[in-house]
């Protein structure tokens, strides 16, 4: 009942100005306030501070900039495998791509087509393929990482709501992944396409990618792309590739074949960038 509840107040909140005032306050550099805020969340969530490669909570004018702290390299080793996990978080979903369809949670499926912003053409590449939806908590790393050798084809930016993404308002939000703003990065590696989808949600102030920078804000109502055929930009597996302002989710899709999943995953299993994927 309090599941449904908190999930159903998320309709008439006022999410858009409850994000810009979260991304206000984690953006500002208020020195001992800032330092205390960071030692609470440091403390409430646990947070390992000695894989990072500054582990002075002082060292760290802004929220956001602790928030996206670099870890060291010998922190998240990288496995021999074809595809790395791309992420600190936890598995929300995986599993294959039933005729364009994709799974969410019990009773909620949406379409890649909805995901990618309504493009059939891209869409269609991954018809029969597969998924893995990613989520990140607030206590995790919040860098995006390549799971494979791959050059960036395509970026678009679809405007949407800025639900929450966690496990329980998956549960409870029809078309969630497909309905909040995300950043659709469109990629072609030696195993064939792939599609890594930055959710973004409520309080989530910023997604930004290392070829770009900031994406969003602004915060438009119209779809914009940006296309990397004549300005190539590749990323190593492993490399970083963007990265959020506070908790969010990542959708990836592969195309058919592509990806045999690592056969420890399972939903709502830890996960840790630089694992093996499949």
């Amino acid at each position: 009942m309090a599941e449904d509840f908190a999930v159903r107040l998320q309709y008439f909140l006022p999410k858009r100005a409850i994000t810009v005032l979260g991304g206000w306050i984690a953006s500002a550099r208020a020195g001992w306030i800032t330092h205390a805020i960071i030692r609470r969340f440091v403390a409430r969530y646990g947070v390992n501070m000695a894989e990072a490669v500054d582990p002075r909570i002082e060292s760290y004018p802004s929220f956001n900039e602790f928030f996206t702290r670099a870890l060291k390299p010998e922190a998240r080793p990288l496995a021999e495998a074809r595809w790395l996990c791309p992420v600190d978080g936890a598995i929300s979903q995986f599993g294959a791509i039933a005729q364009g369809q994709i799974f969410q949670a019990k009773g909620h499926q949406y379409t890649a087509q909805a995901l990618v912003g309504g493009d059939a053409q891209l869409a269609g590449q991954f018809r029969d393929g597969s998924f893995a939806t990613l989520y990140l908590s607030p206590k995790d790393y919040h860098r995006i990482h390549m799971p494979t050798d791959a050059h960036l084809v395509r970026m678009i930016h679809v405007p949407g709501e800025l639900f929450s993404v966690n496990p329980a308002t998956a549960r409870g939000v029809p078309g969630l992944f497909a309905r909040n703003e995300r950043v659709v990065c469109v990629f072609e590696s030696d195993r064939g396409p792939f599609v890594m989808v930055l959710v973004g949600a409520t309080i989530v102030g910023s997604v930004a990618t290392v070829w770009h920078g900031v994406v969003t804000p602004p915060r438009r109502a119209d779809v914009r792309e940006w296309r990397y055929e004549d300005r190539p930009v590749t990323l190593a597996r492993g490399a970083e590739m963007g990265r959020f302002l506070l908790g969010s989710t990542v959708v990836t899709l592969f195309a058919p074949g592509a990806i045999d999943f690592n056969p420890a995953w399972a939903p709502g299993a830890a996960i840790r960038m630089g694992e093996t994927m499949g």
